[in-house]
C-alpha cells in the first residue's frame, strides 16, 4: 500500500492561486465561497474559529492548520454567530512576491492568518479527493507524522519575513504539506477496508492503479494492465472487478475523462483536449464526456465563462 500510495503522491500536484495573510482586530468574521480549488488556513498566532461546512463551529490554536481538499464553503471568525463578510469584498494589499495582505480594520499584530488557494492537477472527482473528508485539521495527524509542524514553522517564517521570492518558497511548502497531509491521513486509518482504498492497499492491484493515476490520459488496454500486474488478461480482469468494484475500461475511461474535465477547467479549448486524448473527433470525445460526466464539455466551458465573467 505504501509504495502504491508514494508513487500516486508523486503525481499529484498543486499550483498556488493566491497566498495572503490576515491580520483582524476582534470582533471579525470571513465567509470563504464554496470553489474548485483547495483551500488551506493556518493561524500563526491569536485566535480563531471555524465554522464547517455542515455548520458545526470549532475552536482554532496556534499553529493549528486546515486544509478543504475540495474547496467546500466555510467561515473563519473571531468567535461563533457573527455576521461573515465575504472574502471576496476585502481589499487586497500586495505585500510582496506571491503574497497579498487582506485589509482589515484596525488590524491586531497578535493575530496572523494565512491562507492559500491551491489548484489541484486532478479533477475533484478523483477516487482520492473524493474520499477526503471535508476538512482535514494538522493537530488531528501531526502526532502520526513529525514533519508537519515543522513544515508549518517554515511556512510561517516565509509569511513573517516578507522575503523577495517567499511565494515561490510558499508554493513548494504548501506541496509537500499538502502531500504529507494526505499520506499521513491514508496511511492512519482513514476511510473503511472496502472500495477504492481496498483496492491501493492490495499489492497486485495497486500496482495497476499507480500506473492508470500516473498517465490518466493514456488509453491504456486490458493487455497492458494485465502485464501490470503480471496476469493474464482473464484473471486480471476478473481480479480487478472483484477488488475495485468495475471493470478495467469504465475505470480508465473515468479516469481519461476527469482528466479532460481537468483541462477543460484550465481553459484548454475542446479540440485540443480531444487530440491529446487519442479522440479522431470532437464529436466522439463529447459523447464519451458527457457519458461519464454527466454533461457536455460545452457545458462546463460556458460555466467557466460565466464563472470568470461574474463581478468580485
Amino acid at each position: 500500500m505504501t509504495d502504491a500510495l508514494t508513487e500516486m503522491l508523486r503525481g499529484l500536484r498543486l499550483d498556488g492561486v493566491e497566498y495572503g495573510r490576515c491580520q483582524p482586530s476582534a470582533p471579525w468574521a470571513t465567509a470563504y465561497p464554496a470553489q474548485s480549488e483547495a483551500q488551506f488556513h493556518f493561524l500563526a498566532a491569536g485566535s480563531a474559529f471555524l465554522q464547517s461546512p455542515s455548520g458545526e463551529w470549532t475552536e482554532l490554536h496556534p499553529g493549528d492548520a486546515i486544509l478543504l481538499p475540495r474547496g467546500d464553503a466555510h467561515v473563519l471568525a473571531s468567535e461563533p454567530g457573527l455576521p461573515p463578510v465575504p472574502v471576496e469584498c476585502m481589499a487586497r494589499r500586495r505585500l510582496c512576491d506571491g503574497i497579498v495582505d487582506l485589509q482589515c480594520t484596525c488590524p491586531d499584530r497578535n493575530n496572523l492568518l494565512f491562507f492559500a488557494v491551491m489548484r489541484f492537477n486532478v479533477d475533484k472527482r478523483h477516487p482520492l479527493l473524493e474520499l477526503m473528508p471535508d476538512i482535514m485539521r494538522t493537530s488531528d495527524l501531526a502526532a502520526s507524522e513529525p514533519t508537519i509542524p515543522l513544515l508549518l514553522d517554515a511556512m510561517m517564517r516565509e509569511v513573517e519575513m516578507n522575503r523577495v521570492g517567499a511565494g515561490g518558497i510558499l508554493s513548494r511548502l504548501a506541496d509537500v504539506l499538502t502531500a504529507t497531509i494526505i499520506r499521513t491521513w491514508v496511511e492512519h486509518g482513514c476511510g473503511d477496508s472496502t472500495g477504492w482504498l481496498a483496492a491501493v492497499r492490495n499489492p497486485e492491484v495497486g500496482r495497476v492503479l499507480t500506473a492508470i493515476h500516473l498517465d490518466p490520459s493514456h488509453d491504456w488496454s486490458v493487455g497492458e494492465l494485465a502485464r501490470h500486474m503480471g496476469a493474464s488478461r482473464s484473471g486480471f480482469a476478473q481480479r480487478f472487478a472483484t477488488v475495485v468494484g468495475e471493470t478495467p475500461a469504465r475505470y480508465v475511461a473515468r479516469m481519461r475523462m476527469h482528466q479532460a474535465h481537468q483541462w477543460l477547467q484550465e481553459g484548454q479549448r475542446v479540440a485540443v483536449i480531444a487530440d491529446r486524448l487519442g479522440y479522431e473527433s470532437e464529436a466522439s470525445f463529447s459523447r464519451a464526456f458527457k457519458r461519464i460526466i454527466g454533461a457536455s464539455p460545452s457545458q462546463f466551458r460556458e460555466q467557466r465563462k460565466m464563472n470568470r465573467a461574474a463581478p468580485v
